[in-house]
């Protein structure tokens, strides 16, 4: 089922969760610190966590946290909302030793960039917990807390995806805390998230390093806008990236297959000086940008 465009309904006995919520916010990189800097002043408390001493000292002088730390132990079990700002890979250890570190309650939430492998790992969660995944569609290149901005997220995408043990108040908060920080929230299913996001992310990406790895050295004496803007995602985090990569290869490669032909369909044209068909899938494809990015 596809809900993409429509909102969950919210319980309207409560008009306002993220107010009363005490918020944990596990990575305070470029999202998560974008994510605690939107949320200031919004909720309850802020909880950050984060392994790197020099993010800490960065989130205690700019003042994001009422309580910041590199082990969750002390505080955690107070947290309402745990948000897992991490790579995909990290979120779902995080997620196998969440139990341990939370003997609470708390609805349980991230930012990952692919669905499916953490929601499998949420529904072994015990029921004390109420999860629900998230992927807010921005970002940048780089992925440290030096570039965090509070508009990080104005205006993005936001993908939310259900368990069947979600609750509708899960649900209301989420949707509160991304039309608080100028989100748009998106409902639907995380296999389809997968699917579509290999192709409007993850390709994206590999082009852009196939782009710079297809490029003589020599060339960066007339690099301009077309090269920069095109092989921009090549500086994101290899990490973060090769995470994406696993976690969703099954999609990648069918999208990249796709590529793949059509790629090789412009060559053929190319090759035999079929101009006028080159001409056509010229214009299909700014046809279908267009359609894409305007609606």
């Amino acid at each position: 089922m596809v809900e993409s465009n429509k909102k969950q309904p919210t319980n309207s006995n409560q008009t306002s969760f993220l107010s009363s919520s005490r918020i944990a916010i596990f990575g305070l990189g470029l999202m998560g610190g974008s994510l605690a800097i939107a949320l200031k002043g919004k909720c309850r408390e802020i909880y950050g966590y984060d392994p790197n001493p020099s993010t800490l000292d960065a989130v205690v002088n700019m003042k994001l946290a009422d309580y910041v730390s590199d082990s969750p132990d002390q505080t955690l079990h107070r947290a309402d909302l745990v948000i897992l700002a991490t790579p995909v890979q990290t979120i779902l250890q995080l997620i196998n030793v969440l139990p341990e570190i939370h003997k609470g309650s708390a609805v349980i939430t991230d930012i990952g960039s692919t669905k499916m492998a953490i929601f499998n790992a949420y529904e072994m969660l015990p029921e004390r917990f109420d999860p629900i995944g998230g992927h807010p569609i921005c970002g940048k290149e780089k992925s440290s807390i030096a570039y965090a901005e509070k508009d990080l997220y104005r205006n993005a995408p936001y993908c939310l995806t259900r368990l069947e043990r979600t609750s509708r108040d899960a649900g209301s908060l989420l949707e509160e805390i991304i039309l608080e920080i100028g989100a748009i929230p998106i409902w639907l299913e995380a296999d389809l998230h997968d699917k579509l996001i290999a192709s409007t992310s993850h390709l994206p990406y590999l082009i852009a390093i196939n782009l710079a790895l297809s490029t003589s050295p020599d060339s960066s004496l007339l690099v301009g806008p077309g090269f920069r803007d095109t092989g921009r995602l090549a500086g994101s985090d290899i990490d973060m990236m090769m995470d994406i990569l696993i976690s969703n290869r099954s999609n990648i490669l069918e999208t990249m297959y796709q590529y793949n032909q059509n790629f090789q369909i412009i060559l053929d044209t190319i090759e035999r000086e079929k101009f006028s068909e080159l001409r056509k899938m010229l214009i299909a494809g700014a046809q279908k940008y267009n359609h894409m990015i305007n609606g």
